[in-house]
């Protein structure tokens, strides 16, 4: 190899560090960089994986690793003898880190482009290991974000994502700390050229009035809302220490699709969680139909070092599997009859790399051949097949 190669792992905020870390090398000769994560034991098994593949097709490379298993589980993965090296994860964008001369990267001719608002988080899940490895919450500027969202639209990105580890919590170390609702807007107002504005995983608890509405009203920001739900019974809820119950999260998609009916729905949840009963169990298979989860996110629960959950009363692993298999299951027929009603209806897609393309709402849909990258075409599928619309 000789230009170094950057493979990501997890979250969207790791692809948008990684596109930066990408051009920050641009110039570095033979360097490999697993952007790791660590939000499950199935996570950090994947990132060893990739180690240990990358190593295998790189063997004379210089192998790095950053992201959050390369603070979390710094130990495991120093002692790789494929590794040459860990970056931590809250120095991996500081080209001082690197050894690198200080830059600008020029984005990447992208489809989507993923800006980071905002990284760390405060709060204390009882489950989560990700604030051990992103630190306390930090919010970019307004000025900042919209720089680089300008930078994005300059290079031909037809649509932009805001991410980062708890988006909601933005501006909360900000002077006057201004609502996420500010910063949408900002970005909207700023570019009226902008035709597509996403958001990532949101905590619905902390949805401000004024972002609330743009999601009711505004076209451009894309009907497609993500949770971070984690749980359908308040118990359990309370035991993972979330700010919410399951009221909440209803009474907040019952308002949304009044004013925005064809708003798409997507949750985070956790199947087995410590004491979890079947009673508790029959709740998250139900919130999925009650509020029409249909991008679902199921994750097996995993014990994670140093968290609280891990000395609470674990649930037998083959009971753990179990009741994500029914959770997947229970989330794929409310998709299916999702996709089955957006069958027949012309669609704005904007078209990828790889012959398919997303809907407003976050669905998946195959392409025209030829259609170019980036562009924004109308579809109307006249079938589905194993979750693509045709």
């Amino acid at each position: 190899m000789s230009e170094a190669q950057v493979i990501s792992l997890g979250c969207r905020l790791n692809i948008s560090e990684s596109e930066q870390i990408r051009a920050m090398l641009a110039q570095e000769r033979d360097l490999v960089v697993v952007n790791s994560c660590a939000v499950t034991s199935e996570a950090v098994r994947q990132t060893r994986q990739a180690i240990r593949r990358a190593r295998r097709a790189n063997p004379d490379a210089r192998l790095l690793v950053t992201g959050c298993a390369a603070d979390i589980e710094r130990d495991q993965l120093a002692a790789m003898p494929e590794v040459d090296g860990l970056v931590a994860n809250t120095a991996k964008l500081d080209a001082r880190a690197w050894n690198v001369p200080a830059a600008v990267p020029a984005p990447q001719n992208r489809t989507r482009a993923f800006i980071a608002v905002q990284n760390g988080c405060d709060h204390a899940c009882t489950f989560c290991v990700i604030p051990q490895g992103r630190g306390r919450s930090r919010s970019q500027s307004v000025r900042k974000v919209l720089a680089e969202v300008e930078r994005h639209l300059d290079h031909g990105a037809p649509e932009v994502v805001l991410t980062g580890v708890d988006v909601t919590s933005w501006g909360h170390d900000l002077p006057g700390r201004p609502p996420l609702g500010e910063l949408v807007h900002a970005v909207l107002q700023t570019f009226p050229q902008l035709r597509r504005l996403r958001m990532s995983s949101l905590d619905g608890i902390e949805i401000d009035p004024l972002l609330f509405e743009l999601f009711a009203h505004e076209e451009r920001l894309m009907p497609h809302l993500h949770l971070s739900l984690q749980h359908g019974h308040d118990l359990i809820l309370k035991r993972m220490r979330r700010r919410h119950l399951r009221r909440d999260a209803e009474d907040l998609v019952a308002r949304l699709v009044d004013l925005r009916p064809d708003l798409a729905v997507g949750a985070d949840l956790i199947a087995g969680f410590p004491t979890e009963t079947e009673e508790h169990h029959a709740a998250n298979l139900a919130i999925i139909r009650e509020i029409n989860i249909v991008h679902g996110h199921i994750f097996p629960y995993s014990p994670r070092p140093g968290t609280p959950a891990t000395r609470m009363p674990q649930v037998e692993r083959e009971t753990v599997k179990r009741r994500a298999a029914e959770l997947r299951e229970a989330a794929r027929k409310t998709r299916d009859e999702w996709l089955a009603s957006l069958v027949d209806k012309p669609h704005s897609v904007l078209a990828e790399r790889d012959g398919t393309g997303y809907t407003p709402h976050f669905a998946r849909i195959a392409v025209p051949q030829g259609t170019p990258a980036g562009t924004i075409v109308s579809l109307t599928p006249t079938a589905f097949e194993n979750g693509l619309l045709q």
